[in-house]
Order: structure tokens, then sequence, then C-alpha cells
């Protein structure tokens, strides 16, 4: 099992490489690889407030990062012509959920040869993600193998896929009325027929989309518990948003996850992990 974390934004570089040099401690501890993820734009807000440092320099903080600590990055893309550049600095590109159907997106991600992580959208059915799929290896004009997605392996499924041939998908939960999500445990299983990793996104499953005036709130609470839930049922990797101090984020303050509890949390996975690889 992998994990992706960090902080949702990159608000300063101190909090990134804080942030970047504990989780890289923890995971050490562990032995989980760590991919690194912080968003350096947040495009898509409920409302005009504040979004990160920017592409150039959250690219500099991000290679910072991946020089300082040997880590492989993950960021977010949300317009076609960011692709190239950003692939100069990042080992993963996520297409953002609500952009997991914007075909010129994830054709020129798929062109950059990185590996393309495609958070499935709050509105789409985890068999929806054919779609994404195609769209990816039709651009790399490769076909990955069926069987390619190895549980409990994701290097040895990298290895099957071909750097070039990388895809992940991320559940991130889906929308239940207005200003809730829940997660489907059954699109994890669903999606791993597809021969791909599958993520489980348990801080943005949490959240409670504009339900405070505008702003979106989120019950980091539940994290814990969807995670153990997640890992039962069987996941290749782990997403989650720590920061610091979240109450202060600039983003999903109320579902980032404090620095401090993740390293208890990956025990806990890292357990039932086991279990289940062992049944």
């Amino acid at each position: 099992m992998f994990l992706i974390a960090g902080p949702c934004a990159i608000e300063s570089r101190d909090i990134v490489m804080h942030t970047a040099e504990i989780l890289k401690q923890v995971c050490e501890r562990l032995g989980i690889t760590l991919y690194f993820k912080s968003s350096y734009d947040k495009a898509n807000r409920t409302s005009m407030s504040e979004r990160g440092v920017g592409m150039e320099e959250g690219l500099k903080i991000l290679q910072e990062v991946k020089s300082t600590f040997q880590l492989p990055i993950l960021t977010d893309v949300h317009e076609s012509w960011q692709c190239a550049p950003v692939a100069e600095v990042a080992d993963v590109l996520q297409i953002p959920a609500f952009l997991s159907r914007q075909t010129d997106l994830l054709v020129a991600a798929a062109k950059t040869s990185r590996i393309v992580n495609v958070k499935k959208g709050q509105f789409m059915a985890p068999w929806d993600m054919r779609g994404a799929i195609a769209k990816i290896e039709e651009a790399r004009g490769e076909r990955a193998p069926q069987n390619a997605c190895v549980f409990g392996d994701p290097a040895k499924a990298m290895r099957l896929l071909g750097d070039e041939a990388g895809i992940w998908l991320t559940e991130r939960g889906s929308s239940f009325g207005y200003g809730n999500l829940i997660v489907d445990m059954t699109s994890l299983v669903k999606m791993r027929e597809y021969g791909y990793p599958v993520v489980f996104d348990a801080t943005h499953s949490v959240q409670q989309p504009s339900n405070q005036a505008g702003v979106t709130g989120g019950n980091r609470e539940m994290v814990p518990h969807l995670i153990r839930a997640a890992v039962a049922v069987g996941v290749d990797g782990l997403f989650l948003e720590v920061h610091p101090q979240p109450e202060k984020a600039i983003s999903d303050a109320a579902n980032q996850l404090h620095l401090s509890d993740v390293e208890t949390i990956l025990k806990q996975a890292l357990a039932i992990d086991q279990l289940v690889r062992n049944a």
C-alpha cells in the first residue's frame, strides 16, 4: 500500500517542507512508499477565496521537496497547457474530480508520459471511469494488460504497466443530496477490475460541500473509520491531506488531518492491509 499525502494547498514553503519531512520520517518507520502531494492552485473553489501560491512559485517549492527529501511528487493540473511544465517537476499529474471528464486535459496529461491520477467525479459511477481510462490509453497509443493491478504491490503493477501507461483511479466520495458525500465501498472493488491501481481519498470523502455559507465543511473524525473500511475492501493506495494546523489551513480546514495523527492512523491501516492480504 502506498500513500499520497501532504497539505491541501501550498500556503508557504515552511509548511510544505515541515510536513514533507515529518511524513517521510513516518513512512520510513512504517515501510510505506510516499508520494508527496500539495496543490499550487486550488482552482475548484466554491467562492473567490485564497487559492495558493501559484504555479511558478509552487513548482519551485515542490522541486525543493523532491530534491531535499528524495520524494516523488503529485500535484493537480487544471488546464491542458499546465501539463507539460508541471510534468517537469511532478511524477504524477492529478486530474481533479470536477475535471475528470475533460478530454483535452486527460489527453494532455497522458502525453507527458507521467502517471496520471484521475479522481472520480462526485457525479460519476465507477464504471464511468472506463471513459477516462480509454482517453488516456488512446492518447498514448497503447493499452495496458488487463490484470496489471497487483494487489498490495504497486511497484510490480507499475512494472507491468510500464511508466508510460501508468494510470491511477481515485475514489473520493459521491454526492448525496446537497452538501453531503457518501462512499460506496463497492466502487473500489469495481474500479480495480479495470486493470489499474485504485486509491482511496479519505479526507475529501468526508467533505460537506458548500454547507457553510459558500465554504466547504467536513468531518475529519470520520476519516479513520473510512480508511479502515476501504483497506478492508482492498485498495492499492491511500490519499490523505494533512496539515500541521488544519484549522488554520486556507483550504479544506475541516477535513484535513492533523499531521501528528497520521502515524497512528496508518498503523491501523497497515494492520488491516496485512490481514486482508494474508486471508
